[in-house]
């Protein structure tokens, strides 16, 4: 996939990235081996492992857990009230979208507490060695911390495009909005009105300015890093994209980033658009 090579002249020391389809097919750039710190791109995984405890009846989505009022399905949303990276509560349950690292600190704990398992040890059991992702850990704080390469990035990528390790039921839900019209502000990107979330995935909608591209489409679901990474999935055109770098999130990401996003698309969909002609 020749759009992928974009990353070649990124002003960035080290990069990879892949481009998955549903049935599997991956094609990479860069990397592919080398492990970077996720950053935030660390949430989705754990958010997956949370559900894989929900659906093995060790949680409940709806159980009380974090703040008062709130639950685990709140703490997935970004919803429980909690600040990005205290345990002060800056609202009540439900009524805003605040982008929350310390909520997954968080849940974390709680799947410990109700599992007597490590959480690193249980995401590694719940989602790594499932999905023969060899080269991930989490090492440190669960909002954060991950660590993976582009090539086991593409495994959880096909996961999501056609899940095994949760249900239809499951995977659906943690890919739709949660608290509808929440509004808050989307890290690097400002004030978005509304601001949706799955669990554990951020929801694409109508927002703008965003990270991925325009040609994605509303139920475009994932998430990006300060570390210069992202994972996304487009169930509209069957595609999963991720990218991982060694550069910070800044300017250079906003510009880089969507353009790409949009290649991937349209390249992947030429073939179909020609065939028609």
């Amino acid at each position: 996939m020749r759009s992928l090579e974009q990353i070649s002249d990124w002003p960035v020391r080290h990069a990879a990235a892949a481009v998955v389809t549903r049935d599997g097919a991956t094609t990479s750039q860069g990397e592919v081996d080398r492990v970077f710190p996720l950053a935030s791109v660390t949430k989705p995984l754990v958010a997956y492992a949370v559900l894989v405890a929900v659906e093995e009846g060790a949680i409940e989505l709806d159980q009380p857990a974090g703040p008062p009022g709130s639950t685990v399905r709140h703490l997935l949303a970004h919803a429980s009230g909690l600040a990005f990276d205290t345990s002060d509560i800056q609202a009540a349950p439900g009524t805003r979208r605040i982008y929350s690292s310390i909520g997954f600190e968080v849940l974390a704990r709680f799947v410990t507490e109700q599992t007597g398992i490590a959480f690193e040890e249980y995401l590694h059991d719940a989602v790594f060695e499932p999905l023969g992702m060899t080269d991930s850990a989490l090492a440190g704080p669960a909002g954060h911390a991950g660590r993976s390469s582009a090539a086991d990035l593409a495994r959880f990528a096909a996961e999501l495009l056609n899940p095994r390790l949760l249900s239809a039921q499951t995977h659906a839900e943690a890919t739709s909005v949660q608290f509808p019209g929440l509004n808050g502000v989307l890290p690097g990107y400002g004030s978005q009105r509304p601001n949706d979330w799955g669990l554990g995935f951020e929801i694409r909608d109508g927002k703008t300015p965003h990270w991925t591209g325009s040609a994605n489409s509303g139920g475009t679901y994932g998430h990006f890093g300060q570390s210069g990474t992202f994972l996304w999935v487009d169930p509209a055109s069957s595609l999963a994209c991720l990218v991982l770098t060694d550069q910070n999130f800044g300017d250079w990401a906003r510009a880089a980033w969507p353009p790409l996003s949009d290649a991937v698309i349209a390249e992947a969909t030429l073939p179909r658009n020609t065939a028609v002609k």
